[in-house]
């Protein structure tokens, strides 16, 4: 019996996905647990796995489509099986889908239809159409598509072949067949000749110096989020930094008791993360959506964390920090951040943050302007520690700094109520263990 594919669900805010790449041609073989396609939301990449043994009979989406939620992608069964009634609405109307042909008269019946389609750009073809052009010497931008969004099958480029002879001897046309016969006579073998192949582009490669490569779609998703963010906001950011003595001391003491106490490896992030959800409560401007002509205010701080992937920026959300330990927080946000690089987290966990925190320490910058998530109102940016002076009774002193910077929306919130939440982090972070025992 077919059985249909699904688009997944990934999570409940997600409507649609967006399918990546077809890891399995029409015709293939596949088994349960085989990759049939990768597929990503705005924030995330998966894999979606065969569910049972069978051939994939048919695909109805290209790579690129955004396909809703729980459709009907594919169809696995047997050569030869009749699965119509697991077709897409859409795709059932549009045009029949590359199937495996239960006998080659399936193929020749379908040609009338392909001789009175208008001709495909060419553009999108199936990979076994593809490879019977380059066997036949078709240009495939000549052929007449009846796949589904104007796809060109391999049955096109057959019946294509077929009909070349027959449509030039129909249009009494023959100027654009070359002659191989005596002083360039044409000769009926001349009419079912292959096509001329238009010559190829050069490479851009190494005789440029450059290559060029389309932007990812999460690429695209940042981009237009940060645009939208500077382009829509009154970002202004304020910098300070405070003495990290007291929290480098504190970390020592947690790293010798570690095992003892069997903690999780509590980091300079993990520690400032905890300050944040802490004083943020008593920010409520900071801890905030701004929307179209209303302020949101959240009772628990639902802090944001800036994760680097390899993919590019995500930003899961560890909610309601301001309920947990320091050791659950440290905890929480190791997990987010190894679901996030490897691309297995849940699209919920990468929204509805009250307020982000970006760490740039571990790569040496000192100071930078974080850019503000909407339709938050505020970001808190972490640098790395450098050694300042200063002087002490009369003496010039050295002690470990760590810079913050704080981007806030000025429409959301003013200068003094911002800088007041700086300074109050700042005495946080440098009394750690007061605030602990808060």
């Amino acid at each position: 019996m077919a059985t249909a594919v699904i688009m997944p669900r990934q999570g409940q805010s997600v409507e649609s996905c967006l399918i990546s790449e077809w890891k399995k041609a029409v015709g293939d073989e596949v088994h349960a647990g085989d990759i049939l396609f990768t597929y990503e939301t705005d924030k995330a990449m998966f894999e979606e796995e065969a569910k049972t043994d069978g051939t994939l009979l048919a695909v109805f989406c290209q790579e690129g489509d955004d396909i809703p939620c729980l459709n009907t992608v594919a169809v696995i069964g047997t050569p030869g099986e009749d699965f119509s009634a697991l077709a897409p609405a859409g795709a059932a109307e549009t045009a029949p889908t590359e199937e495996v042909s239960a006998s080659p008269s399936a193929e020749a019946s379908a040609a009338p239809a392909a001789a009175t389609a208008a001709p495909g750009a060419g553009v999108s073809i199936s990979p076994r159409a593809r490879n019977a052009a380059a066997r036949l010497h078709v240009d495939p931008s000549c052929i007449a598509p009846t796949g589904p969004h104007g796809r060109v099958l391999e049955r096109d480029v057959l019946s294509g072949q077929k009909l070349t002879a027959a449509a030039v001897l129909e249009s009494g046309d023959l100027s654009g067949v070359a002659g191989t016969g005596v002083g360039g006579r044409i000769r009926t073998a001349d009419l079912t000749a292959p096509a001329a192949i238009p010559a190829a582009p050069a490479p851009i490669g190494s005789d440029t110096g450059y290559h060029d490569e389309k932007l990812s779609h999460l690429r695209k998703v940042i981009g237009a989020s940060m645009h939208k963010s500077l382009s829509e906001m009154a970002q202004l950011t304020h910098h300070s930094s405070f003495d990290a003595t007291a929290m480098i001391a504190y970390r020592k003491q947690l790293k010798t008791a570690a095992e003892t106490l069997n903690l999780p490896n509590i980091t300079y992030n993990d520690i400032v993360l905890f300050a944040v959800s802490r004083v943020l409560l008593r920010h409520r401007d900071l801890n905030a959506h701004l929307l179209d002509d209303k302020m949101r205010y959240f009772d628990h701080v639902h802090l944001g964390m800036a994760v680097d992937t390899p993919r590019g920026l995500l930003v899961p959300t560890i909610f309601n920090a301001d309920t947990k330990s320091l050791a659950q927080i440290a905890a929480e946000a190791k997990s987010l951040a190894a679901a996030a690089q490897t691309g297995s987290i849940s699209p919920d966990l990468l929204t509805g943050a009250s307020f982000t925190v970006s760490n740039l320490g571990s790569l040496g910058v000192e100071s930078f302007t974080p850019v503000i998530n909407p339709p938050q109102t505020g970001i808190l940016g972490v640098d790395c520690m450098i050694d300042r002076v200063r002087k002490v009774d009369g003496q010039i002193t050295v002690y470990p700094a760590m810079g913050i910077s704080l981007t806030y929306d000025h429409r959301a919130l003013d200068g003094a109520p911002a800088s007041r939440f700086l300074k109050e982090l700042k005495e946080a972070l440098e009394n750690i263990t007061a605030l602990l025992a808060e």
